[in-house]
């Protein structure tokens, strides 16, 4: 029988018969050798080596293994997050029905169950639970990188070195806002460690590897491209991750991302799956966001940021027809928390926040990031749209503290005609509704079933307290400003809204 390996293809064999004489494909190829080579993209593809390794074993000693213990259950992350925490059971499994590799890895699941507290040999209730994640050394002297939902909760907290040695770890500092956490041991030699590197200068396509402890397998190694920058998906209030498709699966929460210089340019932190395993869609924290966050904690043990006490939402289409504004670029400015540094600023409701510190916001992420970074006590000069004009302030930054609320979220309203009660603000209302004793303009008593009110999230209840940047003190100021919208012909009379979670600018349609 022929050999599979020797038999020419069908379509070798004609590209065997179409080839030029030797001398003619000879000249022919070095001609393109040398087009090729002088390109700059290919000159960039020279650099990739041709295998991995050098780096894998250069930085496999710096990557660690968490064991986190607590008396209480861990708490599960969102659908959207990865669970490194809790072992996936047979869940990552499911879409292997009559795969071989189904037994063994639910096998392997089994044996490891009890190091995260579930599976039929899990540990009984009352015992603590274990949760596995992993870490990277950033100092010789033992201070390890991780994520804060690996050790979030946890009572004790050990790592696992790549020579199996398993030391008693303490925590240094959390910081949930950015799902980072810093962690320190004593090593009785000093540790192999890695540099911090640019995540600002790595691109879409640029070839990354990734260490870590998926399912509890330490010191895995997977490699991949950055698929995309900047990702906000919902996890937290200052979102910029790195996306790459990488293998990332759960357990592979605080591990490091190489650039190929074996530079750590991201923290593994979160996957996209329905089933709990990879698809091809993992999340990193980008080392300019986590290497500040990190040196802080070592510094302190937390995190300072600016506290500007605003409530920010988009510029969407309907609110910026309503303001009659062309450029949806900014922050609109739903509230201001009485005294915060916006106040004092003169920053208003209704207000477009267009630039901070000199740099243009774009959105209001940007605008959450750029406050959050701003060292409280500094003065910073921003630019706000207002009636038309943009108006320069200077705002006085203090610091967030945990209490305190720096955003909005943002809603996404309808369309339609309006179906809206109001009254004016009574004794009796105030009662029924538990409203502020200081609460003023009108109240919402019933909102239409899918009417435009309703669309937009107006509820009994609520307190229009604004209509554009005018106070409202009745109904009839309500009532006023949708006819002059109708007279004007605009679709959208913008109305701020407020409840016990806070005011919201929402666009209402007015119809004709």
């Amino acid at each position: 029988m022929p050999s599979a390996y020797t038999m020419p293809s069908r379509s070798s064999a004609r590209a065997a018969a179409l080839a030029p004489p030797a001398h003619v494909h000879a000249v022919g190829l070095a001609l393109s050798a040398c087009l090729l080579l002088s390109h700059p993209a290919v000159a960039q593809q020279r650099e990739v080596p041709p295998t991995f390794a050098e780096l894998a074993t250069a930085k496999l000693p710096t990557v660690v293994t968490i064991i986190a213990s607590s008396g209480a259950p861990p708490v599960r992350q969102t659908a959207q997050s990865e669970q490194p925490d809790i072992g996936p059971g047979m869940g990552p499994f499911s879409t292997l029905p009559d795969s071989p590799l189904r037994d063994f890895l639910e096998n392997l699941m089994r044996r490891q169950a009890p190091h995260r507290g579930e599976g039929p040999d899990a540990a009984p209730r009352g015992r603590p639970a274990r949760a596995l994640g992993s870490g990277f050394v950033i100092d010789p002297n033992g201070y390890v990188v991780t994520n804060n939902h690996v050790v979030e909760n946890a009572d004790k907290v050990e790592v696992t070195l790549s020579d199996k040695q398993t030391l008693p770890a303490k925590i240094v500092g959390t910081d949930q806002k950015t799902d980072l956490a810093l962690l320190k041991v004593d090593p009785k030699q000093p540790l192999p460690s890695v540099q911090w590197g640019d995540s600002d200068r790595s691109r879409i396509g640029d070839w990354v590897l990734a260490i870590g402890n998926p399912f509890g397998l330490g010191g895995t190694v997977t490699a991949g491209i950055i698929s995309a920058r900047g990702r906000d998906i919902g996890a937290g209030p200052y979102d910029d991750f790195l996306q790459t498709d990488a293998a990332i699966n759960q357990g592979n929460s605080g591990g490091p991302m190489f650039s190929l210089q074996g530079e750590v340019i991201g923290v593994n932190t979160a996957i996209f799956s329905q089933s709990g395993g990879n698809v091809g869609i993992g999340f990193a924290i980008p080392s300019d966001l986590a290497k500040p966050v990190i040196a802080a904690l070592r510094d302190k043990g937390r995190v300072t940021r600016g506290y500007l006490g605003v409530m920010i939402q988009p510029v969407e289409p309907d609110v910026a027809d309503a303001l009659g504004l062309k450029d949806r670029s900014g922050a609109l400015v739903a509230d201001v928390t009485k005294d915060s540094p916006a106040a004092q600023a003169g920053i208003q409701p209704g207000d477009v926040i267009t630039e901070y510190a000199g740099k243009p916001v774009s959105e209001p992420h940007a605008l959450t990031g750029m406050v959050a970074q701003t060292k409280p006590g500094d003065t910073v000069p921003i630019a706000v749209l207002r009636d038309g004009r943009v108006i320069p302030l200077n705002v006085h930054v203090l610091e967030l503290q945990p209490t305190r609320q720096a955003e909005a979220q943002p809603q996404n309203p309808g369309e339609g005609k309006l179906g809206l009660a109001l009254a004016p603000v009574t004794p009796e209302l105030r009662k029924e509704f538990g409203l502020d004793p200081d609460a003023q303009g009108a109240v919402v008593v019933d909102v239409a079933p899918n009417s435009p009110a309703a669309r937009v999230g107006l509820q009994p209840g609520d307190v229009i307290t604004r209509v554009g940047p005018a106070p409202v003190t009745g109904p009839a100021d309500v009532a006023k400003a949708v006819e002059e919208a109708r007279k004007a012909k605009k679709d959208h009379v913008l109305v701020q809204r407020r409840r016990e979670d806070g005011a919201l600018f929402v666009p209402l349609p007015v119809g004709s």
